[in-house]
C-alpha cells in the first residue's frame, strides 16, 4: 500500500507535518498508524519511519530538526512526501550493530523481545543516534549487559556501572 505523492510543509513550533485527511485515512482504515515515508526536496531524498497522530481532529506526523536539516528544508518550505505501508519488524530500521549483538546474546535478546513495540523502538533510536559504527557496537553491548542486570530505564541503559 502506498499514497500518492503530495506537497507538504513543516508547521508550528513542534516540528510536525499537518497531514491531509485523504492521504492518512486509507492507512488508518487498515489500522496502519506507523508508516514508512519518502520525502524529496530539490534533488535530495530522505526515507524515514513515522507515526500518524491525531490531535484536535487533525492528523500530524513529527518531522524533527534532524530530518529537516538532512533534507534541507525550513519551516514553510514545501516538499514532496509519500507514504508506504511499514513492513519493518519494529516500525523502524534495526541498526546492523544492535541486531548482531542481540543475535549473539540470547538472554538480552529475550529481554528485548519481551518489551512493548514502543520500548523496543526507543532502544533502537538510542543506538541509531550514534553515527560511528564502532560506537554503535559498543553501546549495543552496553545496553545488552544492562538489560541482563535488570536495568529498564532507557537513559540508564547507556550508563556504565
Amino acid at each position: 500500500m502506498q499514497s500518492k505523492v503530495f506537497e507538504i510543509s513543516v508547521t508550528g513550533t513542534y516540528h510536525s507535518l499537518l497531514l491531509p485527511e485523504e492521504i492518512v485515512l486509507p492507512f488508518l482504515e487498515k489500522n496502519l498508524k506507523r508508516v514508512k515515508a519518502k520525502a524529496t526536496f530539490k534533488g535530495k531524498e530522505l526515507t524515514f519511519h513515522g507515526a500518524i497522530q491525531k490531535r484536535n481532529g487533525k492528523y500530524y506526523m513529527m518531522f524533527g530538526k534532524r530530518y529537516q536539516k538532512e533534507l534541507g528544508v525550513f519551516p514553510n518550505d514545501y516538499f514532496q512526501l509519500q507514504f508506504f505501508e511499514d513492513t519493518s519488524k519494529y516500525g523502524v530500521e534495526m541498526p546492523e550493530e544492535l541486531d548482531a549483538v542481540l543475535k549473539s546474546d540470547y538472554e538480552a535478546n529475550e529481554i528485548f523481545e519481551s518489551f512493548t513495540p514502543g520500548k523496543k523502538r526507543g532502544i533502537i533510536y538510542m543506538i541509531l543516534g550514534y553515527k560511528n559504527s564502532q560506537t554503535r557496537i559498543d553501546k549495543s553491548i552496553l545496553v545488552c549487559e544492562n538489560l541482563k542486570r535488570g536495568v529498564r530505564n532507557n537513559p540508564e541503559l547507556l550508563k556504565s556501572f
